[in-house]
């Protein structure tokens, strides 16, 4: 299977004067897993129909393995998508479910049994050719809806939140499959999600859109650890954004209420963003970060951390401390030393 380029060319839609995409410029390269992040009405699921062919955009350009295919109707795209609602028929088997697309296209008896156990044995349910949908798992119609897509042998792969259906550990799972599914294949492949995890566990890279607007894109690692703005900085992970005004020349950040930061690095902006993990909180003081007295106003307790919330003079600020065992456990009201990081601050406009 032939791995093709996808490239949005000053993309732009709008139905009157509701503009739901804005001047989408994007390349994903072939065989990528590329993730599409936002929230609800951001026009990433837009954005993923436009590529099918569902909808038609107003401006710009579209292209396939370099051809634009602005005008090509959906069927003869060559693209397969996968929808949240896994859209199986409940009166056909695994098989015939799976066989639709091959039928339709006129495909030899032969081939589609060819083709058809190994979409099956590839998603694991070479076993399960002859049973209903309603006699399978949420999971296992899941991978059935894969293996109907990818029987056509499409040259793009479009997934539609195909996770949103399922419990939280069986969405664990299920990434881990699309992700050797993917890789195994080595089909382009581009996936919508409002879910940040999903998004960092799965994806080579991602482009986060907010009210249509391209924000940025890069490596899931990039765009959590170098955010260029305070909507991916919010979105991409939690964060602390503390304002003020950068100060070049000194090379401090003066924030408001907290007085002056060192900074790793100049540059300017009007706020801190501070991921909750790079806080540090204490009840004794190194040399290595910057500390303020604080007292803990609430916690929550998650397991693998505890997320505290602070208050640090006029701000309340979030922390995140790993939860061993041994670990102190801070109840409200405690006083306790919040520590900085100066490597861990992210200057941003």
């Amino acid at each position: 299977m032939k791995a093709v380029a996808v490239e949005c060319i000053g993309i732009g839609l709008a139905y009157g004067v509701n503009q739901v995409l804005q001047d989408i410029t994007l390349a994903i390269e072939p065989g990528e897993f590329f993730a599409l992040l936002g929230p609800s009405g951001s026009g990433k699921s837009t954005l993923l129909r436009l590529i099918a062919g569902f909808n038609r955009h107003n401006r710009g350009r579209l292209l396939v393995d370099g051809r634009d295919i602005t005008g090509v109707p959906p069927h003869a795209r060559n693209i397969g998508m996968v929808f949240q609602s896994y859209a199986l028929w409940p009166h056909m088997s695994v098989f015939d479910n799976v066989a639709f697309g091959l039928v339709e296209r006129r495909v030899s008896r032969a081939e589609v049994k060819r083709r058809v156990g190994e979409a099956l044995a590839l998603v694991e349910l070479a076993d399960y050719a002859q049973r209903r949908p309603n006699q399978l798992s949420g999971g296992q119609q899941q991978r059935v809806a894969l293996a109907r897509t990818i029987v056509i042998e499409p040259q793009v792969l479009l997934l539609d939140e195909p996770l949103s259906n399922l419990d939280k550990k069986l969405r664990e799972q299920m990434r881990v499959e699309l992700k050797r599914l993917q890789r195994k294949l080595g089909i382009t492949t581009i996936f919508v999600t409002h879910d940040q995890e999903e998004a960092m566990t799965t994806a080579d890279r991602m482009a986060v859109l907010d009210a249509g607007v391209l924000q940025q894109v890069g490596t899931p690692r990039a765009l959590f650890d170098v955010p260029v703005n305070r909507f991916v900085a919010e979105f991409v992970g939690s964060t602390n954004l503390i304002p003020g005004r950068a100060d070049p020349v000194r090379n401090v950040f003066v924030a408001d209420g907290l007085g002056e930061l060192p900074l790793a690095a100049g540059g300017s902006g009007s706020a801190l963003s501070i991921r909750p993990h790079a806080l540090t909180i204490t009840t004794t003081r190194d040399g290595r970060r910057i500390w303020f007295d604080g007292a803990i106003r609430e916690s929550e307790f998650l397991g693998e951390f505890t997320r505290y919330e602070v208050q640090v003079g006029p701000l309340l600020l979030t922390a995140d401390s790993p939860h061993l065992s041994s670990s102190p456990i801070y109840t409200p009201g405690a006083r306790v030393q919040v520590g900085i990081d100066p490597a861990e601050m992210r200057l941003l406009d």
